[in-house]
């Protein structure tokens, strides 16, 4: 699943391209796919130019005029592509955004169909309970405030980090990421963690983050962005992925155990 730093990527690139222009239609595809709103909502939006394009979590905006905003989760295969009009529609195209200006449309293609879209009146964050329950963004929240999420969660500290009303955004590529950056074992408690090793994790954090939006996220099956490239933060990945493998520090062989359901990659000496 896309996680922050990809849906980040596909947020700045599609931006400059729809802000601005007018909406011509919307065109629903796949009927499930629209969670809230309706078809009536999604052909209201006909004539209305986008504002901006944002992220939220794993959640991309696309703010257009009239407080309106179509919101949409890109779950396990969900992207976005622009594509000449004339071009034809593969079958896993679940939407088609269209432009008065005709230049190009931009089509959600979802393979496994797990995808979903709210068309939102108003405040997105009421839209629905999983926008409402999120927790603060990684890449904004202080040491401080860091400091006393963790302080009162028992939690395992990598099931802590994939918990999307404490933190929205991570998943698993970059929990794994930032705990072997800060050599923290995915399994300690979140609340027996010392100072020093919340200082840590909190710069591991927002530096993990950082570099995976430079790179353009990571690609390991579909994930690709708005212009159909690949992201290239994969080839930076240090343990996720690598069971194994030697680790390219200290060179123990990197372990995969499970926590909180997921598939957890860590190195038993440096965490």
């Amino acid at each position: 699943m896309p996680e922050l730093p990809e849906v980040e990527t596909i947020a700045r690139g599609l931006e400059p391209r729809l802000r601005g222009r007018a909406v011509a239609a919307v065109e629903l595809l796949h009927r499930p796919l629209l969670r809230r709103g309706g078809p009536k909502a999604l052909a209201a939006l006909k004539g209305r130019r986008i504002l901006g394009v944002r992220r939220r979590g794993k959640m991309l905006f696309i703010e257009l005029e009239g407080r309106r905003t179509l919101v949409f989760h890109l779950k396990m295969t969900g992207q976005f592509l622009f594509s000449p009009a004339a071009e034809p529609r593969d079958k896993h195209t679940r939407l088609v955004l269209r432009f008065e200006d005709g230049r190009d449309e931009l089509r959600f293609h979802d393979i496994r169909k797990f995808g979903f879209l709210l068309c939102v009146d108003g405040d997105p964050a009421c839209a629905c309970g999983e926008l409402a329950a999120l927790g603060p963004e990684p890449l904004e929240i202080g040491l401080p405030d860091f400091a006393a999420l963790l302080k009162q969660r028992r939690a395992r500290i990598k099931a802590l980090l994939l918990d999307q009303t404490a933190l929205a955004g991570i998943g698993n590529i970059y929990a794994d990421e930032m705990l072997f950056d800060a050599g923290i074992h995915p399994r300690k408690p979140a609340s027996a963690l010392s100072r020093a090793a919340v200082g840590r994790l909190h710069a591991a954090m927002r530096k993990i983050l950082t570099q995976a939006i430079a790179e353009g996220g990571s690609t390991l099956q579909d994930f690709r962005d708005a212009e159909g490239r690949e992201g290239n933060y994969q080839d930076s990945h240090m343990v996720y992925g690598r069971a194994g493998e030697p680790c390219p520090v200290c060179g123990s062989a990197i372990r995969r155990i499970i926590v909180a359901g997921r598939g957890t990659h860590f190195c038993p000496r440096c965490q």
